[in-house]
């Protein structure tokens, strides 16, 4: 049997950090307010100067990742980036990335999963290794938020919650008949609560401009969110998933999970769900803190520093879950080799 596993993984964030209290000069907000709704202290943007992309971001992730899975770019059968701020309107950014990286004619797609893009990408990129359609991926998510967000008390509520970062995983299909690698993948749509969580413009349904400066004025160029619906769906959903994968993948009881790595929205929503569960302290790694919600970048990025620190090691297994715009909502089930 051909199983996906994790050759190598990788980070990256900018070194401009904003603190919540910088924000608390562009809004009226506090470090208190924060705190107590998201759990998040501080996040990385990019320069104020401009001129990085969300592609630039995975560049520099997929650089280290590859580095640690001992593959040189040419190694790559396929790239999938998964994120919501492509560098452009289009072509998408894996196409930028794989010129970056120095290639001619690697395939790249791009996925639009929003908060659970790590998790379908980890998804597709295993249906595409045990069918035999590629050998060795690239998957990346990244971000850029910063430069989309409405810095002012008009858009707080969506403003203070998300930061910029990217992050990448080298993914090699092996033959062997142990239980290791890909165990298990549920994914999940449900578009009738697309407007719960979206950025509406500029938008091809808009016509003739798909921008006016009607909507501009309106703030309908930046994001808006139904923090309460979004906030009441993953403390419902996000459960149910974990038993659904659980069973899919033949494991009884969350002892036989050692890590669980959950989408970085809400610190309270993470702190809801291990509560629901009974899940010990500690099983379930939080960055959002010092990151803030990086979106498609969040699993990747915590599995990325549970890797490094000795956290999650070999003989472990580790769920990885989300649900966010979309709405989208899925899991994934993976045990390290």
């Amino acid at each position: 049997m051909i199983r996906t596993l994790i050759r190598g993984t990788g980070r990256y964030v900018p070194e401009r950090v904003v603190t919540n209290d910088d924000l608390a000069q562009w809004m009226e907000t506090s470090d208190e307010w924060i705190r107590q709704r998201t759990g998040i202290e501080q996040r990385h943007w990019v320069s104020e100067t401009g001129e990085t992309g969300t592609s630039d971001l995975g560049l520099k992730a997929s650089k280290t990742a590859l580095e640690r899975a001992g593959w040189k770019p040419e190694d790559i059968d396929l790239i999938i980036f998964a994120t919501l701020s492509p560098d452009i309107f289009f072509p998408g950014s894996g196409c930028l990335l794989q010129h970056k990286l120095g290639l001619s004619t690697t395939p790249a797609l791009d996925i639009r999963q929003q908060c659970t893009g790590f998790i379908y990408g980890l998804a597709t990129a295993d249906a595409y290794i045990r069918s035999g359609m590629a050998e060795r991926i690239l998957l990346v998510g990244a971000e850029v938020h910063s430069t989309g967000l409405d810095i002012s008390t008009r858009g707080r509520d969506v403003a203070v919650i998300f930061g910029d970062g990217a992050a990448a995983v080298c993914l090699e299909g092996v033959e062997t008949d142990e239980p290791i690698g890909v165990l298990a993948s549920v994914l999940y749509s449900e578009g009738k609560h697309a407007e719960s969580l979206m950025l509406e413009a500029p938008a091809s349904r808009i016509c003739p401009e798909r921008i006016t400066h009607e909507m501009l004025d309106e703030g309908r160029h930046y994001p808006k969110m139904n923090g309460k619906l979004i906030f009441k769906l993953a403390v419902t959903r996000l459960p149910k998933i974990t038993m659904e994968i659980m069973e899919k993948a033949g494991i009884k009881t969350l002892d036989e999970i050692d890590l669980i790595i959950p989408h970085q929205a809400n610190l309270r929503i993470n702190q809801f769900y291990e509560q629901a569960l009974k899940i010990p302290e500690g099983k379930v790694y939080n960055n959002i803190q010092k990151y803030g919600n990086t979106t498609a970048a969040t699993i990747p990025l915590a599995l990325d520093e549970t890797i490094e620190k000795g956290i999650f090691k070999k003989g472990d297994t580790a769920l990885f879950l989300g649900l966010g715009a979309g709405v989208t909502w899925g899991a994934n089930l993976y045990r390290h080799a």
